[in-house]
C-alpha cells in the first residue's frame, strides 16, 4: 500500500510542474496516508508495536496468564529466591 501511495504522490509532484493544482492533490494524498493509511495497516501486522496497546480483553488474558506461568516457573526453578522475596513482601 505505501508503494503505490509513494509512486502516484510521485507522480503527481511531475504533473504538478505543469498544473499547481497537482501539487495540492500529492500533499493531500500524503496527509491522508500518513493520518488514516498507515494506522490501518500497521495494525494488521503483529509485532511490538501491537502487542503494547491491548485491543481485547483476550489479548489482556493471554498477557495476564503468559506472566503468571513465567512467575511459576521462575519459583519452580528457584525455590530459595522465590521464599526470600515472599517473606521480604511479608514485612
Amino acid at each position: 500500500m505505501g508503494t503505490v501511495v509513494l509512486s502516484g504522490t510521485a507522480v503527481l509532484v511531475v504533473l504538478g510542474f505543469g498544473n499547481q493544482l497537482y501539487w495540492l492533490a500529492a500533499v493531500a494524498v500524503l496527509f491522508l496516508y500518513v493520518r488514516h493509511g498507515r494506522d490501518a495497516s500497521s495494525a494488521s501486522v503483529p509485532g511490538p508495536a501491537a502487542s503494547a496497546a491491548p485491543t481485547s480483553y483476550k489479548a489482556y488474558r493471554d498477557r495476564r496468564d503468559q506472566q503468571a506461568k513465567w512467575e511459576r516457573r521462575y519459583r519452580r526453578e528457584r525455590p530459595l529466591e522465590s521464599r526470600r522475596q515472599e517473606r521480604e513482601r511479608g514485612k
